[in-house]
């Protein structure tokens, strides 16, 4: 009996032992299956499971080894204990996420996909080349994976959410062109401080773009983007507050260095949820956004900033004049976008790129289940299960002392990332990218240079020829003699010589672009006097009262004496109107209709983008561009400008969308934030460049802007059409 009892004790031991050893050489099994899943899925985009191969594990589980002497029986016990811990809930279903599979037995070189890796015994262009092999392989997949997600209600939510943070792009670049007038007049800029506005805030987006592109490859599109808009946000709203120039200058070069980060981080976020049939398309639709900024500026500025009784003051000291409302009005597209930016997810593509393949498997699962459910497909599974991830290389440091102070760390920390954005950038300058990166820069340089260049001349032009007119129709008055007579009433446009003033009153009137020329006020009296464009030349003030008026200093000029006086109750600051402005309401209305004239061209290049090719749409709208720049020479009126004005914005939009499309799909994941940020820096510069050349030929000669703005638009259009084809690209 005790014989029986052992020999039953001793078969439910080796039972035991039999299944131990059968889950081991089944976790084998399970892990060489599932890297052969991974290789047949981006050959095949195959998501079933996939049959045992190994005839020597499927031979142990059929004819499992016997011991000497021993029998197996088929009793209760031992199926029992062989099935012992099984659940019906542990089955594995298609579709259902099983995490990345960890093999403690890892192959000599071989690591779980997702995790970073430090091989000090291979070299590291093996690794670099190995890490390259694995981001072609992922191009390749993802795109599947994006194709198997479908376009539909995920991609419009982010097309409308990044279509604000661009659209607040578009208002800031026009924004600094409509206040600086009336900001410089409002803060009582001298001439000698005058366009440092539209210069410096040029600069600070110039800074944002290389800046924030490269900080979008390294910490994330999301992320980035909810800074540098928030950034954008909170200083053009304290900007439209400020009181003193220099403040003012300060907070408008942050907030431009805040906006410059969107163009590069918008651009490449939406492209990486978007399949390459797809992409061309609705980039060019994307950029419509930056159109509508423009509009918006425009309105706004149409709307609000000739009405001078927008405005309120707090006593002399504070004044809130209609062109702070239209800043703080400029500001809402961007709160907006960072308001729906928080419901938006991180890139997937970003998340694969540096590992994260749990993070990004979610996202792209979200993506699939909201285009499904707005299909009415609610039942039907994301099959994708594991997703390459190439490998992550080590990067070498230099790491800060725990003792130093918070400041030197986040200079340290700050010195770090930027160091590590050059990098990446001169990667971009590496073969093969080298030439196509010169082109691109050629291209983003010349458009960019042509188009803000004109945008301020054309303007500025307009303006002289309605100051040419203004003063055809001047009158002059010489040798009056005037006595006791009240001025209760506007003097426009004049200019009086010799005059003799004795005894007057001037009462509650306004002196517009009154030029006093070598006359005599005797006992005059001046009250509530507002004076815009007008001096008081070599003239001589006796006995004078002013009491409430803004005649100063800076009014008398031109060795004009003051004799016996007296000033009281001046109005300080620099007193604006836009009621009698002759050209305000004018001048904003023209760029509305320049903006205007962009959205056919928006349309077209959106529905021809992937017809007629990237490249086609690019060279050729530059060249045409530049064409269009040679009718200047007959644009003697208003209405003759206007026209070319409209004409010249309809063609060059085309090359902007196409331009953007091109530098997205020009640069790697990893540096495609980096790269198209250079890009986007080199188009500030050349705005900057463009404004102070154009803007100082203004009123001098014609030749000389419109050859210039022909010649670079058309030398750049030729050398975009020897850019390399991105349409059929994956993205890298």
């Amino acid at each position: 009996m005790e014989d029986t009892y052992n020999n039953r004790t001793s078969l439910v031991k080796g039972a035991k032992d039999m299944v131990k050893e059968a889950k081991r050489h089944t976790a084998k099994k399970v892990n060489k299956v599932v890297d052969r899943a991974t290789d047949e899925y981006s050959a095949h985009h195959n998501y079933s499971r996939f049959q045992d191969e190994e005839d020597e594990d499927a031979d142990f589980y059929r004819n499992p080894p016997k011991q000497d002497g021993e029998s197996y029986h088929e009793n209760e016990e031992g199926s029992s204990d062989a099935t012992e811990g099984h659940d019906d809930e542990d089955e594995i279903y298609e579709g259902e996420y099983q995490g990345i599979p960890s093999d403690k037995k890892r192959k000599e070189g071989h690591v779980a996909l997702g995790q970073p890796v430090s091989d000090a015994t291979r070299d590291r262009s093996e690794l670099e080349q190995e890490r390259q092999a694995d981001e072609e392989e992922l191009a390749q997949q993802y795109e599947l994976i994006i194709q198997e997600c479908g376009h539909g209600r995920f991609q419009w939510q982010l097309f409308l959410v990044l279509g604000l943070a661009l659209m607040s792009d578009g208002v800031e670049v026009f924004v600094v062109g409509f206040v600086l007038p009336s900001a410089e007049t409002d803060m009582c800029v001298p001439n000698s401080r005058s366009g440092w506005l539209g210069s410096v805030v040029y600069l600070g987006m110039m800074v944002g773009a290389f800046f924030w592109g490269g900080m979008s490859d390294k910490v994330g599109r999301r992320q980035c983007l909810l800074i540098c808009m928030s950034t954008n946000g909170f200083f053009a709203f304290l900007s439209s507050f400020v009181q003193g120039y220099g403040l003012f200058l300060l907070c408008r070069l942050v907030a431009g260095f805040g906006i410059g980060g969107a163009v590069p981080i918008v651009f490449s976020f939406f492209a990486e949820v978007l399949s390459r049939e797809k992409r061309g398309e609705h980039l060019s639709w994307l950029c419509m956004f930056w159109m509508i900024g423009e509009i918006y500026a425009s309105a706004m500025a149409w709307a609000i900033i000739p009405h001078y009784g927008w405005s309120f003051s707090m006593g002399s000291a504070y004044q809130f004049h209609s062109w702070r409302v239209f800043v703080v009005v400029c500001a809402l597209p961007c709160v907006c976008a960072v308001v729906a930016l928080t419901f938006m997810p991180e890139s997937p593509r970003f998340y694969l790129e540096v590992g994260k393949h749990d993070e990004a498997w979610m996202i792209l699962k979200q993506i699939h289940d909201t285009n499904m459910r707005a299909r009415g497909q609610p039942e039907k599974v994301f099959t994708v299960n594991r997703i390459k991830t190439p490998r992550q290389l080590d990067e070498l440091v230099e790491m800060e002392s725990e003792s130093g102070n918070p400041v030197s760390k986040a200079f340290f920390r700050i010195k770090a990332e930027i160091h590590g954005i050059y990098v990446n950038l001169m990667k971009c300058f590496n073969y093969p990218m080298q030439e196509n990166m010169m082109r691109l820069a050629i291209v983003w340089f010349t458009l960019s240079f042509g188009y803000y260049g004109l945008s301020v001349w054309f303007p500025d032009v307009i303006k002289h020829l309605q100051a040419d007119d203004y003063a055809s129709k001047v009158k002059i008055y010489t040798n009056e003699r005037i006595e006791g007579f009240t001025f209760n009433f506007t003097l426009e446009n004049q200019i009086h010589k010799n005059g003799l003033f004795i005894s007057d009153q001037f009462i509650t009137m306004k002196l517009k672009s009154v030029t006093f020329v070598d006359s005599t006020f005797r006992n005059c009296y001046f009250d509530d006097v507002t004076s815009v464009g007008s001096f008081f030349r070599n003239c001589t003030i006796i006995d004078g009262f002013f009491y409430n008026t803004d005649i100063d200093d800076s009014k008398l000029v031109d060795g004009t004496e003051v004799i016996n006086s007296t000033f009281t109750h001046n109005k300080t600051g620099c007193q604006m109107t836009f009621d009698d402005d002759y050209s305000a309401y004018w001048v904003y209305f023209i760029n509305f209709l320049g903006t205007l004239a962009v959205l056919p061209g928006n349309i077209v290049s959106a529905l021809l983008m992937d017809k007629i090719g990237r490249l086609s749409m690019l060279g050729g709208s530059m060249v045409l561009s530049g064409i269009s720049c040679f009718f200047l020479w007959f644009g003697t009126s208003e209405s003759m400008m206007i026209f070319m004005l409209c004409l010249y914005n309809g063609l060059s939009i085309s090359a902007w969308n196409s331009l953007d499309v091109v530098t997205t799909e020009s640069f790697p994941t990893v540096r495609r934030g980096t790269g198209f940020g250079f890009c986007n820096a080199l188009c500030k510069l050349a705005a900057v460049l463009g404004n102070l050349i154009f803007g100082s030929l203004v009123g001098i000669t014609k030749a000389i802007p419109i050859l210039m703005a022909s010649s670079v638009l058309v030398g750049g259009g030729l050398v975009a059409l020897r850019l390399p084809d991105t349409r059929a690209n994956v993205l890298m």
